[in-house]
């Protein structure tokens, strides 16, 4: 039956970002299909509210803190997952920020840790845990990327740059990977009402060219998110490779 291709039952979901926003949206629609959670935040508590969720559904939920823009935090996290969790089955590479300033007064600190978290750490834990899929031969890799992995955007050039890179990395990987049974993908939310879009949405002459330009007429929710998540992390997409979802509302189609 096709509806069974969208079960996610016995596999482990590693999903970074999963705290709040598009994130727990992800972790908890892939608990809705079966799937156990590893989830991964900077600031994730001790017994948290995407625990709790997950855990209400049935599944296993393991939590780990880890700030990406700390190389070496990073290496002893997937050193410490993969003692911990020998088999991952799909990983969503959601975690991410923004920081905002023109670009002509943009900061090199600023261009670091945004560049570092969004991309490096992305193309690292890719890298770490897609060669334990290569070698089984199965896998299922998401990123999220953005409207600006194809736009400019306005006051935030280190995301533009990292968000761009990330869309890269999609095709560069599955490039590499989709004959060896591997499948990376990414999903390119529009403006959605997370903390990252806080600052827009308090500005009413913003928020309203935004809501103006939407086909939809309203901002995204991480609930919207769950059942691309489940498609992109099932057998469903096998035969998908190398391609970004545009979860926007109809924003690029304008």
């Amino acid at each position: 039956m096709i509806l069974d291709q969208f079960k996610l039952t016995g596999k482990t979901a590693m999903v970074t970002g999963c705290r709040r926003g598009i994130g727990r949206g992800i972790a908890v629609g892939l608990a809705e299909a079966g799937a156990d959670i590893i989830g991964i935040s900077a600031t994730l508590e001790d017994k948290s509210e995407v625990q709790n969720e997950v855990e209400s559904l049935g599944r296993s939920f393991h939590g780990y803190r880890c700030d990406f823009s700390d190389r070496a935090a990073l290496y002893s996290l997937i050193a410490e997952v993969k003692r911990n969790h020998p088999k991952i089955d799909i990983l969503f590479n959601n975690a991410g920020t923004i920081l905002r300033k023109p670009a002509a007064e943009h900061p090199d600190e600023s261009w670091d840790k945004v560049v570092e978290t969004n991309l490096s750490a992305q193309f690292i834990l890719t890298r770490e845990f897609g060669r334990d899929m290569l070698a089984r031969k199965q896998g299922k890799i998401v990123f999220t990327c953005s409207l600006l992995s194809f736009q400019g955007g306005i006051n935030v050039p280190s995301y533009a740059a990292s968000k761009a890179g990330v869309k890269e990395l999609v095709m560069a990987f599955a490039n590499e990977w989709a004959s060896s049974g591997v499948c990376v993908n990414g999903i390119a939310p529009g403006y959605i009402a997370t903390d990252n879009t806080k600052a827009l949405r308090e500005n009413p002459e913003r928020s309203r060219q935004i809501l103006e330009r939407i086909p939809a007429g309203r901002w995204g929710t991480p609930e919207d998110f769950k059942g691309i998540a489940i498609f992109l992390a099932s057998g469903a997409s096998d035969y998908i490779h190398g391609s970004i979802i545009m979860a926007d509302g109809g924003w690029m189609g304008r």
